[in-house]
């Protein structure tokens, strides 16, 4: 009776042991590059779109993402030629500071070599809300804007980044205001970069696209059960990932390219999404 129950316990643990392996090396895996093209009703006249690339959740430093897959990522979204790269948070994995320098530095050097014609724009997230000032000096010293409840313009893009609801850092008054103010400049279409997508709760209904991260897609999600975890916190499940229109406003969510809590995931590869923006179709 025994030998069955050890041939029965071995060949479990070796499901467990490939199932977990398929995991890291989905974890691991080049990003799903996505495309879409959105329509803007603020997009002003005569301007050309805009090719957007949406990155989110690097999580450098474990696991999933070290320098060798940081390097095959800033390629990809290289050879992708975007106008304007946004990264929506989480770049660096955990929460610690002890080799927040080092880490920062690296993933600063790395995505400092993209150098988009309109630039690269960084807000943070949860994991990096600890070492903020140290990623913040790294990724401009690299030329790349790492600033939070601002707004700024990017070509005819008015772009209001903030803070990350899910770190308690988010203050759209400034933002707001910021965009109002350069829409009395010139006109502009507003674009929302934060961490977590549910910030689309507190915007106005005519404010046409936010851009987020943060939810990994679920990270783990199986047939029939649906994602393990549910971090989008918002109207159910509704943002938990991919492109969502709601009513006037349209919500984009980034799978994200790394991992975080176990390296693991299944049913939602990493991706970026390359968006190309533009003014609404005229009758």
């Amino acid at each position: 009776m025994r030998r069955p129950i050890v041939f029965i316990a071995a060949i479990a643990a070796l499901a467990l042991v490939a199932i977990i392996a398929i995991g890291v090396r989905n974890g691991r895996a080049d990003p799903v590059r996505r495309t879409a093209a959105i329509a803007l009703p603020d997009w002003p006249r005569g301007a050309a779109p805009v090719r957007v690339m949406l990155l989110s959740d690097l999580h450098y430093g474990n696991w999933s993402t070290d320098r060798a897959r940081l390097e095959r990522v800033v390629a990809q979204v290289a050879a992708a030629r975007p106008d304007l790269v946004l990264i929506a948070g989480d770049l660096l994995a955990g929460y610690g500071r002890d080799d927040a320098p080092a880490r920062a530095q690296e993933v600063a050097a790395a995505l400092g070599r993209l150098a988009p014609p309109l630039g690269t724009f960084v807000v943070f997230g949860n994991h990096d809300a600890e070492v903020g000032d140290v990623l913040r000096h790294a990724l401009a010293k690299a030329g790349i804007h790492a600033t939070e409840n601002v707004a700024v313009r990017a070509g005819p893009l008015g772009l209001g980044l903030s803070g990350d609801t899910a770190a308690g850092t988010a203050r759209l008054g400034p933002v707001f205001v910021g965009l109002d103010r350069l829409a009395r400049r010139a006109p502009l279409a507003r674009v929302y970069l934060t961490h977590a997508p549910s910030l689309v709760q507190f915007l106005p209904a005519d404010h046409a696209l936010l851009l987020a991260g943060h939810t990994h897609c679920g990270q783990i999600v199986l047939p029939i059960v649906g994602p393990l975890i549910n971090v989008s916190r918002v109207d159910g499940n509704r943002y938990r990932c991919g492109l969502i229109r709601d009513g006037g406003r349209i919500v984009v969510v980034s799978a994200g390219i790394g991992t975080s809590n176990v390296p693991l995931r299944f049913g939602a590869p990493p991706d970026m999404w390359l968006l190309t923006l533009g003014p609404a179709a005229t009758r």
